[in-house]
């Protein structure tokens, strides 16, 4: 299913539009349980700890808050997904800075070979974040990917029969064999396959159906 990498989770202008109300509750929930595993993942797998990173989703929220009265979205200027990977390498830069020089080694893993000639423990953290930026743009890129599976799946999953669901994670995911899942729950072997296309169907149509949204 390759698509441009912009195109990989469903940033919805009226979605967008909403969140210039501060008080739309409902869509600042919508727009935090979009977002906020996709800022958590790379913060961690950027090298931060997990109340760093914890830390990082937060500040990026405020900072999206702050921001989103004023904000236009121009494609012409640059995607929604670059603009709220810039908020999240700040706030990343925020949380290396507080560690102090001696600690930001720590993210310099994320590159086993430092384009500059300095030690990792010399490097300030806006050195190590530009140092790192091409990996954490790919670390990005791969999560917003994963990102807009997970929430296709988990569309689905409200909308289904628990039971059905069930039945394709078992063999879809966990990989159990068409037989042992038919015993389990008393069902025909060819009943599990129809299972499985089905729900395999509809999470790819869900994925579409929010790649649609994508601005």
């Amino acid at each position: 299913m390759p698509q441009p990498m912009d195109e990989l989770i469903p940033t919805r202008a009226t979605l967008i539009e909403r969140l210039k109300n501060w008080q739309d509750q409902s869509s600042w929930q919508d727009f935090f349980d979009t977002y906020w595993k996709l800022i958590h993942n790379v913060a961690r797998k950027g090298g931060l700890t997990e109340t760093e990173a914890q830390d990082v989703v937060q500040e990026t929220m405020i900072s999206v808050a702050k921001h989103m009265p004023n904000f236009k979205y121009d494609p012409a200027i640059g995607s929604f997904k670059a603009w709220l990977l810039n908020m999240t390498r700040w706030r990343m830069t925020d949380q290396l800075r507080k560690r102090g020089p001696l600690a930001v080694h720590d993210l310099s893993r994320a590159d086993e070979s430092p384009s500059g000639g300095a030690a990792p423990g010399t490097l300030t953290p806006e050195q190590l974040i530009d140092q790192t930026s091409h990996n954490l743009e790919a670390l990005w890129n791969a999560e917003w990917e994963q990102n807009l599976l997970d929430a296709a799946v988990a569309k689905v999953k409200r909308r289904l029969d628990p039971q059905k669901y069930q039945i394709f994670d078992l063999y879809a995911n966990k990989a159990w064999t068409p037989a042992r899942v038919a015993a389990t729950f008393g069902i025909p072997v060819n009943q599990v396959y129809l299972i499985k296309h089905r729900v395999t169907e509809l999470i790819k149509t869900e994925v579409k159906r929010l790649e649609s949204e994508m601005i």
